[in-house]
């Protein structure tokens, strides 16, 4: 893709915009204390993009308390381990922004591109509110109607449906690999932040680094 045939551009929330994993790390931390469950750094890094009934088995599993609770129950706690992380949400501000990237907005906003974010979490409108950016962008998919996740395009697929584009006219910006693989699956143009996003086709090791001339310049 030349740099002048970009029109959008799609957001990933976590870890490109802002940090709210280490808000579902205590949440679940909260939880793991209340069923006597030890919470260890191992722990924690099995949870990592695991769904949330899905990580709450692995903390009951880890206690040994796999069998202590009805389904009934496991959905109360993973209910309120949700609530917890809300809460946690809600503390943010325009500081817990990552370090360049309301700039990076502000000269897309000037520039004129389309904005949209496609984000995995259900709390992404909340985040984006707190951190007072919802009005940088003209849409959110809603990773409720979408019927499978990253590493499918689908999200990205949806993300350049709701800025009118072209898939070829977008650019998505992503922190994981599945993300990557998620953008250059519905044929846009890959920006990755962080180490070992090999197929990413421009690269930034930091957000700080993230500005038009800089994405130009890798193409």
């Amino acid at each position: 893709m030349n740099f002048s045939e970009i029109k959008g551009f799609a957001f990933d929330m976590d870890g490109v915009i802002a940090d709210t994993a280490r808000f579902h790390g205590q949440a679940w931390h909260q939880l793991a204390d209340k069923v006597g469950t030890t919470w260890t750094p191992e722990l924690a890094d099995a949870l990592k993009g695991v769904s949330r009934m899905d990580s709450l088995e692995l903390i009951l599993k880890a206690g040994g308390h796999e069998n202590d609770y009805s389904q009934d129950e496991k959905v109360a706690l993973a209910t309120e381990k949700n609530d917890n992380y809300v809460k946690l949400v809600e503390t943010l501000t325009p500081a817990d922004i990552l370090p360049g990237m309301k700039a990076f907005l502000d000269e897309l906003k000037a520039a004129g591109y389309h904005l949209v974010l496609a984000s995995a979490s259900k709390n992404a409108p909340k985040v984006l509110k707190y951190l007072q950016l919802t009005d940088y962008f003209e849409g959110i998919v809603d990773p409720a109607k979408l019927s499978k996740g990253k590493p499918d395009p689908e999200i990205y697929v949806e993300a350049a449906k709701t800025m009118n584009l072209p898939v070829n006219e977008v650019a998505g910006v992503e922190d994981a690999q599945a993300g990557i693989q998620a953008i250059n699956g519905a044929g846009e143009l890959s920006i990755g932040i962080g180490s070992g996003l090999k197929d990413a086709d421009v690269k930034f090791n930091e957000t700080s680094e993230v500005s038009l001339d800089a994405i130009k310049a890798q193409l």
